[in-house]
């Protein structure tokens, strides 16, 4: 309940106690506090207009890395003699230096500049509106806005790096890339021998083999080396990753996507990204700087949530065809076995980092 509530509950009991005894005393006693409570009616704010301006020194980071917000509040209404100005801040952020509120008296027509620091862990915010909470000098009324302002910062997981990703896929895409798929033509490694063919580089004769065989050439085939199909699936299921105290051990799991992604990436490889937590969030899979920087985006806004098992996974072939290559980061438990098992089945080939 309001104070301006309470004080009228207060008059009104001792007024009617007052009447009810036929105590002029008791009826005097109500006489300050109705002057304490017209006085308030009579400087109590009034309609709030406000304006508010934001910038941030950078929108875009890491962890560990300080931002600087810049506040800048105009007052183009009547006088405020008490003015409290706040941000809400999400979690992953903390304030390092100066404050994210500012109590104030505003004149009409006057502004009002501050700026505060912070640091954080890798999340998004939309810094959307500043709030307000004005009241008259007696506290006894007060007023509520929500300023709109504009603003984000995105925070995206720290980079970690692996020089190489060894995957086996059962089938590989057409491009050429560092993966050995079971087919003869340009490469490194041998692979067999067939007949010569017109064009073929007279370097690649095998001239023993040749000699064995009166009057067939034969040339040298090596295994072809491709790019393939991939798709990550980051594990983030509550009860598998945080334990008592607010420990958890999910940030290490997108330490390892991020690492995973990138050198997949940068291999040529067909990259997607699964997130299995709060949201199940799929980055469909594409190549390159700008599917790198998709993932590290979604990588960004993951969370952990409460959903317990793997029965709600489901994974599109229009997405991820079969044969392809799954990368699960997981730390497992007994009872996800059957989820291995069933990708298997479905002809992918799967691999488990934990």
């Amino acid at each position: 309940m309001s104070r301006i509530a309470l004080l009228g509950a207060l008059i009104y009991l001792i007024i009617l106690s007052g009447i009810g005894t036929l105590n002029g005393a008791l009826l005097g006693l109500a006489l300050p506090l109705i002057l304490y409570l017209l006085a308030g009616l009579w400087r109590a704010p009034e309609e709030l207009k406000l304006t508010a301006e934001r910038t941030l020194s950078i929108e875009r980071t890491v962890p560990g890395e300080t931002i600087t917000i810049n506040l800048k509040v105009t007052n183009q209404g009547e006088r405020l003699d008490q003015v409290l100005l706040y941000d809400q801040l999400p979690k992953f952020l903390e304030v390092i230096e100066g404050s994210a509120s500012r109590f104030v008296n505003l004149p009409a027509g006057a502004s009002v500049e501050w700026s505060y620091t912070v640091r954080g862990r890798r999340g998004f915010h939309a810094f959307s509106e500043l709030n307000v909470l004005a009241e008259d000098k007696l506290g006894l009324i007060q007023k509520r806005a929500a300023l709109h302002t504009r603003g984000q910062l995105l925070i995206l997981p720290s980079i970690a790096s692996v020089k190489r990703i060894v995957i086996r896929p059962r089938q590989t895409r057409v491009y050429s890339g560092v993966i050995p798929a079971n087919e003869g033509g340009a490469g490194i490694e041998f692979f067999g021998l067939r007949e010569y063919q017109m064009g073929d580089s007279p370097q690649r004769i095998n001239w023993n083999a040749s000699a064995r065989h009166q009057g067939t050439i034969f040339t040298n085939e090596f295994q072809q080396e491709r790019v393939a199909d991939v798709g990550i699936i980051l594990d983030g299921r509550r009860k598998v990753n945080e334990f008592g105290g607010e420990r958890s051990i999910f940030e290490h799991s997108v330490l390892a996507s991020v690492a995973v992604s990138s050198a997949l990436l940068a291999e040529g490889n067909h990259v997607g990204l699964l997130v299995y937590g709060r949201r199940i969030k799929w980055t469909t899979p594409g190549y390159g700087k700008r599917q790198r920087e998709r993932i590290m985006q979604d990588l960004a806004l993951a969370e952990t949530g409460a959903i317990q098992n793997f029965d709600s996974l489901i994974i599109p072939r229009r997405i991820l065809p079969a044969n392809s290559q799954i990368i699960l980061i997981s730390p497992l438990l007994a009872s996800d076995i059957p989820l291995l098992v069933g990708l298997r089945l479905s002809g992918y080939q799967v691999m488990v980092i934990s």
